[in-house]
């Protein structure tokens, strides 16, 4: 009984670097300069991509869904743990904790889906040009967002509903900044080893088999590139691709040395870092990547600021 009692505390205690105040304050500060950028910058990205009609292609659909997506996982983190580094008090409740848990992991399963199917649009457009709009009608594109948003969701369910089920045993301190998957396992007591190699192998299919497919893709990609005979025609292709590439590099970077590793083999703060890197870093970094290199958000940007100022 005192087990059962005892395997679900109250609220959560979120350590942090409560040892090491001085990276505290320059955290709260990073996190006070760049949320607000993260939700302007993807903010944008969706603006242009609605309102501009030359931005209504497959591609601008998929990057609004992105910029979307960015918007709810650094939401799902940030405002907690701006709470946490601005004060003493370290506590989140179960129930919130869950919450978080079920967000942070929606969002960033969503995301590895996502990437993937961007990665397919431009394979279809740069390797099958004359078929783009017959294969990336709107149908098509609004049925397989639903399925990457549809298999993030069902991710996240299952694998935080399996996590939560496991014994804390009492123990309701985390040495994390927010409520992550390997954290309570790594804190959870009792038999968790099945619980492991499940979470383990649902994610080789969210993490490893979509990173293999934009693989696959890029290497396509890059062989009908090289036989584009106009150089401006494989500037612009290499200029669209490479900032996805990019993307994919930034995100899958800490998710692979994350969650493609036992819970055992995590160091102390690798979990920080890594869920600040992909959980606030990428988010703000994605809508400059995507602006910087691409003319045509850049034009749209353009054409919506002198919309606004010659409207006043």
């Amino acid at each position: 009984m005192a087990l059962i009692n005892e395997s679900h505390p109250e609220e959560f205690i979120l350590l942090g670097f409560a040892d090491r105040p001085w990276i505290e304050l320059s955290l709260f500060i990073i996190l006070l300069v760049t949320y607000p950028m993260a939700i302007m910058g993807n903010m944008s990205i969706i603006l242009v991509s609605t309102l501009d009609p030359c931005l209504h292609s497959p591609m601008y659909f998929f990057l609004t869904n992105l910029s979307f997506l960015d918007i709810c996982l650094t939401t799902s983190i940030v405002p907690q743990m701006l709470n946490n580094l601005g004060s003493t008090m370290k506590a989140i409740s179960y129930v919130g904790c869950a919450v978080q848990l079920y967000f942070f992991s929606m969002m960033g399963s969503t995301e590895c889906l996502l990437l993937a199917l961007l990665s397919f649009d431009r394979y279809v457009a740069i390797c099958r040009p004359l078929h783009y709009t017959l294969i990336m009608n709107q149908r098509v594109c609004i049925l397989l967002a639903s399925i990457v948003w549809l298999g993030g969701i069902t991710y996240a369910v299952s694998e935080v509903t399996t996590t939560l089920q496991l014994p804390l045993c009492g123990n309701n301190k985390l040495d994390h900044l927010v409520c992550e998957t390997p954290v309570l396992l790594k804190s959870a007591c009792g038999e968790k080893e099945v619980n492991e190699l499940t979470i383990s192998v649902v994610c080789i299919f969210i993490v490893a088999v979509p990173l293999c497919l934009i693989l696959a893709s890029y290497a396509s990609i890059g062989r009908a590139v090289l036989n584009i005979k106009s150089s401006e025609g494989r500037k612009k292709a290499f200029g669209t691709c490479s900032s996805h590439l990019i993307v994919v590099f930034l995100f899958y970077g800490p998710v692979i040395s994350m969650y493609l590793q036992p819970p055992s083999s995590i160091t102390k703060d690798q979990p920080k870092f890594m869920a600040l890197f992909f959980g606030v870093m990428t988010p703000t970094a994605n809508p400059f990547i995507y602006t910087l290199r691409n003319k045509d958000v850049k034009g749209a940007l353009s054409n919506l600021v002198k919309s606004i100022f010659s409207s006043k």
